[in-house]
């Protein structure tokens, strides 16, 4: 993995910051259309990298779970809307991916920042999640996923 330096801008306990954003059809998401709904916030680096593909497919195969407990997923990376068609079209994804192509939403969570891999630094986004319940507050934050098993992790958290 190597090390990442991650600076949280939001805590658990804090409203979702606002943002508006498009999703994978092009159509204009806002924060505050999920208000009143407990949903997941994961950030991912890249559109069909390995972990990025892993941590999409077990969100899909869990969707449904979701879905029945009233949770939606919403993924965002930095990718344009035409990759993340692509990869919902190829991953059978039926959640929103949004396009944060300008970072602004990662910034404002703090998943944007320097990251070094195999001695090379560079910048990225860190994997994250941010559970937010029906009053538009984050309850819970993972700040460093491992892609493999986390869907599941999730859920839980948000049953217990």
């Amino acid at each position: 993995m190597g090390n990442v330096s991650l600076i949280i801008m939001v805590s658990e306990g804090e409203a979702v910051p606002k943002f508006a954003v498009n999703d994978a059809n092009g159509n204009k998401v806002k924060s505050t259309d999920f208000k009143g709904k407990k949903h997941v916030l994961y950030f991912y680096p890249k559109d069909f990298t390995p972990g990025c593909t892993i941590q999409a497919d077990e969100f899909s195969n869990d969707y449904k779970k979701f879905q029945k407990e009233g949770i939606e997923v919403i993924g965002i990376s930095p990718d344009d809307v035409e990759s993340h068609k692509k990869f919902c079209d190829k991953m059978g994804i039926k959640y929103p991916l949004l396009a944060d192509v300008d970072k602004e939403i990662s910034k404002m969570f703090g998943v944007w920042g320097k990251k070094n891999f195999m001695g090379r630094e560079y910048m990225g986004v860190t994997r994250s999640s941010f559970l937010v319940n029906e009053k538009g507050k984050i309850f819970k934050i993972f700040p460093k996923v491992k892609a493999r098993g986390h869907s599941k992790q999730v859920l839980e958290e948000f049953l217990k």
